[in-house]
This record gives C-alpha cells, structure tokens and sequence, in this order.
C-alpha cells in the first residue's frame, strides 16, 4: 500500500506574482505532484480575490502541463466548495493580508477542508501570506496596517515563520526580536525566491529560483538568539 505524502511548499516570496519571468519555483511545485497533469487550484482570498491578481495566475499557469482553475470565495464558482478542493493535487495560495484570509477561511471553514485535503496527499503551497498561514504563527503587516506583529496560522506546521527575510527591511530585525522576547516560538524564515519543502511537518528541502537566496533557523538557545543559514538548491 503506497503511503500518503504530506506536502506543504512555503515559498517566502516569488513565483508568479513576484517572478513573472522566472517559472523555476513554479515549475517545481508541479513537479511535486504524482500526476503527469496535475490539477492546480490558486486561492486568492488574501487579496481580495483580485481579479488582476487571478487572471496572472492563468497567464502563468495555462501553457504549463497542468490543468488550472480558481476559488473565489467573494464569487463562489460552485455550492460544494469542498468538493472542488478535494478534487485538486495542488493548492496554490496567493499573497496579500493574512490576517482578512485567517478570518475568511474560517467563516467558510476552509481551515478544515484544507487540513482534510492535505492529510490526504494534496500539494499545498503559497507564498507570503500563502507561506506564513500554515504555520503555528509568523511575523504579518496585515493585523495592524503599517506595523509588523505577531498572528497565529493554522499550525499544519510547528512554530514560527517569516516570509520575504531579505525582501522588507524591517522584517529581519522585529522577528528576531519576537523571537527573543518570546512573542513568537523558535522557527524558519525564508528570504524571497526561497521555497521551503516539508514532507510531513519536517523540513526535507530548501530550494531557490535565485542563486545567493537562503533559508534560516531562528531560535533562542540558552536564552541567546541564534540564526543559522540553510543552504538552498539553486533551481536554475
């Protein structure tokens, strides 16, 4: 009996909507599934459900080998939500606030679709707000407009995350000092173009579809803060 892999790729920033010109974490994230012509599903909900936003998934997705579609929750495609997403091998979610997508999704309890779907082999993944969601917690812009603070994920994943490490200036410096200050819990930070790969709620691979981006583990140790770099698979 094959067993079910759990996969969740946490992108701090990049694919699409940030690298039109560069596929190489996209193409990646097809890769990942078992079909030759994997089903892909993008959630924007984070922006709004923009529909600039929705139309560059399409652009960008469409002459790949998958087959795409959307979900709206502002203009529902269909009355069986949750069959639409059981039905795909891929979850794409995009950036925005993840403070308004925490809340979204649970009013339309997608919190519990999506755990269902990804227990039972679905590829889940997203960039910023669409990396730090499944985590126990990360570092957000979205909770208070203008400031970075502290919002609790929907923990598929341990501890903490923060997206675009090197893309925002202010990001580096308040996690770690959240982290110190024991505001947030030990955990990874990705610099944009980095794509975290967990199996399971292990971290199995760090890739990156720019040359010198890299990962980091961030936690204290006897009371000290520490950040140690992780190496990322160049892709290109």
């Amino acid at each position: 009996m094959t067993q079910i892999k759990q996969q969740i790729i946490a992108l701090g920033g990049g694919g699409f909507s940030m690298e039109p010109e560069n596929p190489l974490l996209d193409r990646y994230i097809l890769q990942q599934s078992n079909s030759q012509l994997p089903k892909i599903c993008f959630l924007p909900t984070a922006s709004g459900d923009s529909d600039r936003y929705i139309t560059r998934f399409y652009e960008a997705f469409t002459p790949l080998a998958c087959r795409s579609t959307h979900l709206s929750l502002f203009r529902p495609p269909t009355d069986s939500l949750t069959s639409l997403l059981q039905d795909q091998d891929i979850i794409y979610v995009g950036g925005g606030s993840t403070f308004n997508l925490m809340a979204l999704w649970k009013a339309w309890k997608l919190d519990v679709v999506l755990r269902q779907v990804w227990e039972r082999g679905t590829v889940l993944c997203g960039l910023s707000a669409g990396s730090l969601c499944w985590f126990d917690a990360g570092l957000s812009d979205s909770v208070i407009p203008g400031q970075y603070a502290e919002l609790t994920g929907l923990g598929f994943l341990p501890g903490s995350h923060c997206p675009h490490y090197d893309g925002e200036r202010g990001r580096r410096p308040i996690y770690q000092q959240c982290i110190s200050a024991g505001k947030l819990a030990d955990g990874v930070a990705a610099d944009d173009g980095v794509a975290l790969h967990y199996i399971g709620t292990e971290l199995a691979r760090v890739v990156s579809s720019r040359p010198a981006a890299k990962a980091y583990r961030v936690y204290l140790e006897n009371g000290r803060l520490q950040e140690d770099a992780i190496a990322a698979q160049y892709l290109g």
